[in-house]
């Protein structure tokens, strides 16, 4: 994967958490994520086809939300997560 690639779906991965009113950095320290976790979670979010959806679905977000698109291919992940931090 390309730097620019790996930037552009970490940001991604990290704006969806934001979305869903999760710290990754609080997961890794509370909810046990690790950076293999979140290197994974990346490489998930490059494989995924909906990446322009994605960004647009993030742009039109005012706040926080309580569920990830069905598209999300770290859905399950931010779920779990989310349910960990509260």
């Amino acid at each position: 994967m390309t730097h620019g690639l790996y930037k552009r779906h970490a940001d991604l991965v990290d704006r969806m958490a934001s979305a869903r009113g999760i710290d990754l950095q609080e997961a890794s320290m509370r909810a046990g994520l690790s950076p293999d976790d979140l290197a994974d979670m990346v490489q998930r979010c490059a494989g995924c086809a909906h990446a322009g959806a994605c960004a647009a679905w993030l742009d039109a977000r005012l706040g926080a939300v309580s569920k990830t698109p069905v598209f999300c291919r770290n859905a399950d992940v931010f779920d779990a997560l989310g349910r960990a931090s509260g």
